[in-house]
C-alpha cells in the first residue's frame, strides 16, 4: 500500500516553530484582479503572507542588505492558513481556488557539492570502481574498505596527507576521479538543474524510468547571493541514479538532472539572531524511506564530518573566475549512502516506487516527498519566459524590489 502523504506532513515546521524566519514560494489563484501564479510568501502565526511587494522573487529577496529584517517589517497580504496551504500541496487532486506551496528557490542558479564527506566519497569510488552494477558493488567494496580504512576521514582536502594518500592510491591501481574531488585542493560544484525545476514538499520526486540503482541524498542547501553572501539555508534531496553515474561520470546530468529529481524547501530559513552559518554547521538530518512493501529505512548526516567547510565550498562555487547575478542555490553534499540490502542479498538499496522519503532537521523543518517516475511526475511546464509574463501583468518589473 502506497503511504499517504497526511500521515508525513504534520512534523513540517521546524523545532523551534515560528521562531525563525521562513520565506517560500507558493502558487496563488487569481484573486483581487491580480493573476494567478508563484509569489514569494512568508511564514506567520495566521498563515501565509504574500511579499511580493517587498521581492518579486526569492533571487531578489536575498540581494536585499538584511533580508529578515525587511521580512519582518513587511506588512504582506494574507493569503490562507498554513495547514490548508500544506493540504492542498500534497492532495491527490489539488483545489484550485486555494494555493499550493512551491520550492523556495525561483531565479537562483541550482548548484551542488559532491563527494564532501568521507562515507559518501567511498561510495562513489565503490560506484565507479562496479561499473554501475550494485550486485559487483558489495565485493567492491571490501576491497577498498580493506585498503582506505577510515583514514579518509582524518584528511583535509588539499593537504600534504591528501597527497600521500593520492600516492598510495595510485601506486595499488586504485585512485579515482572521485578521490580527486574528495581529498585534493578543487571541490566538485556542478549543476544540479534549471532555474525554476525543483519541486517542493508534499509532492512526487522523478527517478529515471532505465535506473535499477538510485537512492536519495539528503542534504542542507544554502541560499547565496550575487555576491557570494550566504543568507539562508532550507533541506534539499538530491535524488541520484548511481547506476548511470557508476558506468560514467559523464552520464552526470543524467544521473543528476530528470524531472522533479530535485526536491527543495519546505522553507528557506533566513539567517538572523536565531539561525546562522554555525547552525548549519552543526546540522544533523535524519531521512527515513517507507516503501509500498513496508521497508523502512533510516539514517542521519551530520554537517560536522564534511570534509569542507560550507563557506570554502560557496567560496569555490562562485568569486572573481564565476559569477551568477540572480545568485545560487549550493547543495553542500550528504554523508549518506545506503548499503542495507532491500530485496537480494548483496543488492544493496535502491528505490522502489511509492518510496515516501521524509528529510527533517530540527532548525529547517521536514521536506516530504513520494518517488515515482520521472516521466510520469506532473510535468515541468513552468519556466523563466512564464515567471516574466507572470511579474509583468502583476506589475513587478519596475525593478529588482518594490
Amino acid at each position: 500500500m502506497t503511504p499517504a502523504f497526511s500521515d508525513y506532513l504534520s512534523a513540517t515546521l521546524p523545532r523551534d516553530g515560528l521562531a525563525g524566519t521562513l520565506v517560500g514560494r507558493a502558487w496563488l489563484p487569481a484573486a483581487h484582479g491580480l493573476p494567478a501564479g508563484p509569489a514569494v510568501v512568508v511564514l506567520r502565526a495566521d498563515g501565509l503572507h504574500d511579499i511580493s511587494d517587498l521581492a518579486a522573487t526569492i533571487s531578489d529577496l536575498v540581494e536585499l542588505d538584511d533580508p529578515a529584517a525587511a521580512v519582518r517589517a513587511a506588512a504582506g497580504r494574507h493569503v490562507g492558513a498554513f495547514q490548508a496551504i500544506l493540504d492542498n500541496t500534497a492532495a491527490a487532486t489539488r483545489n484550485p481556488a486555494l494555493p499550493h506551496l512551491l520550492a523556495p528557490c525561483d531565479l537562483q542558479v541550482i548548484k551542488a557539492a559532491g563527494v564532501t564527506f568521507a562515507t559518501s566519497l567511498l561510495e562513489r569510488v565503490i560506484e565507479e570502481q562496479a561499473k554501475g552494477d550494485p550486485q559487483g558493488a558489495a565485493e567492491v567494496r571490501r576491497e577498498v574498505q580493506a585498503l582506505v580504512g577510515d583514514s579518509l576521514a582524518e584528511i583535509r582536502p588539499g593537504s600534504a596527507e591528501a597527497a600521500g594518500l593520492k600516492a598510495l592510491l595510485v601506486d595499488k591501481g586504485m585512485w579515482s576521479q572521485y578521490l580527486e574531488v574528495g581529498i585534493g585542493p578543487d571541490a566538485e560544484i556542478f549543476t544540479k538543474a534549471p532555474l525554476l525545476s525543483a519541486v517542493g514538499t508534499g509532492v512526487e520526486i522523478g527517478l529515471h524510468p532505465e535506473s535499477a540503482w538510485n537512492n536519495p541524498e539528503p542534504e542542507v542547501v544554502l541560499s547565496v547571493d550575487s555576491r557570494g553572501r550566504v543568507l539562508g539555508a532550507m533541506l534539499g534531496n538530491d535524488v541520484n541514479l548511481r547506476d548511470f553515474e557508476g558506468r560514467s561520470a559523464l552520464l552526470l546530468s543524467k544521473a543528476k538532472d530528470n524531472n522533479a529529481s530535485c526536491a527543495l524547501g519546505p522553507f528557506l530559513r533566513l539567517f538572523d539572531d536565531t539561525f546562522g552559518i554555525d547552525d548549519v554547521r552543526r546540522a544533523k538530518l535524519d531521512l527515513r524511506v517507507d516503501g509500498p512493501e513496508g521497508f523502512v529505512l533510516r539514517g542521519s548526516s551530520s554537517m560536522d564530518q564534511i570534509t569542507r567547510d560550507p563557506l570554502d565550498l560557496v567560496a569555490q562555487a562562485i568569486g572573481a573566475t564565476h559569477q551568477y547575478p540572480d545568485g545560487l542555490v549550493l547543495f553542500l553534499g550528504t554523508l549518506f549512502a545506503p548499503i542495507e540490502d532491500r530485496d537480494a542479498p548483496g543488492g544493496g538499496f535502491t528505490h522502489k516506487l511509492g518510496d515516501m522519503v521524509t528529510i527533517s532537521s530540527d532548525k529547517l523543518g521536514t521536506l516530504v516527498n513520494r518517488v515515482n517516475r520521472s516521466d510520469h511526475v506532473a510535468p515541468w511546464d513552468f519556466g523563466v519566459r512564464s515567471l516574466m509574463r507572470h511579474l509583468a501583468a502583476r506589475g513587478l518589473l519596475g525593478g529588482g524590489t518594490r
